[in-house]
């Protein structure tokens, strides 16, 4: 078996346009929520998580963006800057043994809108030709496969606000047990569309405060819904002995997975989190680490008010007494919620965390809900070494994800 660890990072979300960004918002604790604008004047919903700072024309012609979603054009930014963060040499690396998996929860939600739209008021010849391959959720996975010749496992995964942790996890499976030596994975979102918040607004899910800084609020007692945000989080992965033999710069090492289903209900968690402790337990045990070595993790922390109860609950009880010293926090809470993205970027903010020596606050978050009684890192940054790290995702329709890393033995 091989060991597994992060050689690059490439994000494009609210927090950042680049790693660094994301990275110095982080530790810095910035909300990157902002206003949503409607032409629509009494529509509900106010704030959101928008990637506004990325110009997609600064990066592709514009053939190229007739045949891609927004969610493709963060995915392969992303991927772009991993590979440059990893100094990986593509003429080196063998294709075949190299491969692409990426998560989406959507797919392309911008692109089925219009076109929809363009057929409804001019007909079938309306219809782009580009429309299929723009939207489909594999091309994210398809095109970051065919920029970089990688001919290796090339999917994508789909499991709701799971599908990038999942997909982290099966690039991880791919490398552990033989099948690959490279993996670009990862996941992307976007559907900041008013189609698309309405839908989930009037399922009562999203918060529908005007104030940025008090509606991503994980485990507060004031909690009334989550922020929908776009973005992507994209990771190179290497075996061990690639990265010893290119003498790779290190972030962590990815040693354990677990996933599970609760069975339960369409989007509701299963409130005896059964199944989510199953999948940190099963996290844990792969990556031989006891409850009593996680320092940190970063919480699924939507905001929402059953999935903050069901993932405390959880926690509490997979660590009982330790509970307490585990530093805790919810990426969401400067990002917004990324749906099929969130795993992806949340474990990118693991990683950037664990290389450099801190634990980002929960923004926003002041008092904590009762039956959320968790160690949640507030207001500012802690500086911390963190030896071991869980990050946990759970997805409409029970999906649960949970990727364990610990630090690595090279820098």
């Amino acid at each position: 078996m091989n060991k597994v660890y992060i050689t690059g990072i490439g994000t494009v979300n609210p927090a950042g346009n680049n790693a660094a960004e994301f990275n110095e918002n982080l530790k810095n604790g910035k909300c990157c929520i902002s206003e949503f604008t409607s032409e629509d004047a009494d529509f509900p919903i106010k704030v959101c998580g928008s990637a506004a700072g990325f110009k997609a024309e600064d990066y592709f012609s514009k053939k190229e963006l007739r045949r891609m979603d927004r969610f493709v054009q963060f995915a392969v930014v992303a991927a772009e800057e991993a590979i440059r963060d990893s100094k990986l040499d593509l003429k080196e690396v063998s294709p075949f043994r190299s491969g692409v998996i990426t998560g989406v929860g959507f797919g392309g939600l911008p692109h089925t809108e219009k076109e929809h739209s363009d057929y409804l008021e001019r007909g079938s010849k309306a219809v782009s030709a580009s429309f299929i391959p723009a939207m489909v959720p594999n091309m994210a996975s398809g095109i970051i496969a065919m920029k970089t010749g990688f001919k290796g496992s090339d999917f994508s995964v789909s499991s709701a606000c799971a599908s990038s942790t999942n997909a982290i996890g099966e690039a991880y499976r791919k490398i552990k047990d033989g099948y690959l030596d490279v993996c670009i994975c990862g996941g992307s979102e976007s559907t900041l569309t008013g189609f698309c918040l309405s839908a989930f607004g009037n399922m009562k899910a999203l918060s529908k405060s005007s104030d940025s800084m008090k509606a991503s609020i994980p485990f507060d007692a004031n909690r009334n819904g989550f922020v929908l945000g776009e973005g992507a989080g994209i990771l190179i992965l290497e075996s061990e002995k690639h990265a010893l033999e290119r003498n790779a710069k290190v972030y962590a090492e990815i040693c354990g997975y677990g996933a599970s289903c609760d069975a339960f209900h369409v989007t509701m968690p299963d409130p005896s989190a059964e199944a989510i402790c199953y999948a940190i337990k099963s996290a844990l045990s792969e990556a031989e680490i006891s409850e009593r070595e996680i320092d940190y993790i970063n919480a699924h922390g939507t905001s929402t008010h059953f999935n903050d109860l069901t993932e405390a609950k959880a926690i509490r009880s997979v660590f009982a007494d330790r509970t307490k010293d585990i530093a805790v926090n919810s990426t969401k809470s400067i990002t917004g919620h990324l749906l099929g993205g969130a795993g992806a970027v949340e474990c990118c903010a693991v990683a950037l965390q664990m290389k450099n020596g801190y634990i980002h606050p929960t923004c926003g978050t002041e008092t904590i809900d009762s039956e959320c009684d968790l160690n949640v890192v507030l207001h500012n940054s802690i500086e911390r070494k963190i030896n071991a790290a869980l990050s946990l995702s759970l997805g409409f329709g029970g999906h649960n994800g949970v990727l364990c890393f610990k630090a690595p033995s090279i820098q």
